[in-house]
């Protein structure tokens, strides 16, 4: 005799939430303990001034410190600069130009696609083409001529990956708003005689915003790398900048010799980038949880 529905589901219940919660509890973890290295990373870049008694680009001792030297941390360059001092520096600058560049990326994007998701048709299409012929293009060439265009600089890296990171954001939000918008509760809001930006406001977004929020703690990384490797071929702030890709640049000459001076702000800008993927995966899994 075929078994009964009331027989079949009770075991399912019992089964997979079992296994969901030991795969949530295992990525948890790694994602807290990530989250906890960040925030400790991030507070002492902005405490570097505090932490530190050396000055970022004033020598502050013997070169060619190693590491655990007596009053140097992580050493010292070939100038005797202090280069725990100048990583702190250099990840607050990293961080900023993240942070900014991200949000003004996803800003641009989550207008332009809110726009064309809404109105479809002809400005749709304009919209989306002209998006599609951005992320045709070689992001990272693009974002080089951008910045050798405007000049070396830290502004100019980050108009330049600005130009080529909003596409991304573009075309995720008018997916996510077409979606939204043949939902129940966005038809029913229109059924009340809710239209317009109201609609778009309180309805349409809110279910978008999340998905925004995630992509852009996991784009983070990205750009951080991304200003990094701007900096390490030179098109990003000059020295003597304590900018961690061309404190790599520079030190490359030493790497035999004084591995540290290169490795050290080539590490941080690795960590940072793994740090700050967790953190995406940490608040994508929340997101999950509370909509579920």
């Amino acid at each position: 005799m075929p078994s009964s529905p009331e027989i079949a589901v009770p075991r399912r219940r019992l089964v997979l939430p079992g296994k969901l919660r030991s795969r949530t509890a295992r990525a948890g973890t790694a994602e807290t303990v990530a989250l906890v290295l960040l925030a400790l990373l991030v507070l002492a870049a902005l405490a570097g001034p505090l932490l530190s008694p050396y000055r970022a680009i004033i020598p502050s001792g013997a070169a060619y410190l190693p590491p655990l030297s007596p009053g140097h941390l992580l050493g010292t360059d070939n100038l005797g600069l202090d280069i725990g001092t100048r990583v702190l520096a250099g990840t607050r600058i990293s961080l900023f130009a993240a942070v900014v560049v991200t949000g003004v990326a996803a800003l641009a994007g989550l207008a332009i696609g809110t726009l064309a998701g809404i109105a479809g048709g002809v400005l749709d299409a304009v919209l989306m083409r002209i998006t599609d012929l951005f992320l045709a293009l070689p992001a990272t060439i693009v974002a080089m001529a951008v910045a050798a265009g405007l000049g070396p600089g830290l502004r100019s890296s980050m108009i330049g990956i600005a130009v080529v990171w909003w596409p991304l954001y573009a075309r995720l939000v008018r997916g996510e708003v077409r979606r939204v918008a043949g939902s129940l509760h966005v038809e029913a809001a229109r059924i009340s005689g809710t239209r317009g930006p109201r609609l778009v406001v309180r309805h349409v977004l809110p279910s978008v915003l999340p998905t925004v929020a995630v992509t852009a703690s996991l784009d983070i990384g990205g750009v951080i790398g991304t200003v990094a490797a701007l900096s390490f071929v030179g098109l990003g702030t000059p020295a003597p900048a304590p900018e961690l890709g061309l404190m790599a640049a520079a030190g490359l000459q030493y790497m035999v010799n004084s591995w540290w001076i290169p490795v050290v702000p080539g590490a941080v800008v690795g960590l940072l980038s793994l740090l700050f993927n967790y953190a995406g995966d940490g608040l994508r899994s929340v997101l999950r949880a509370k909509g579920a």
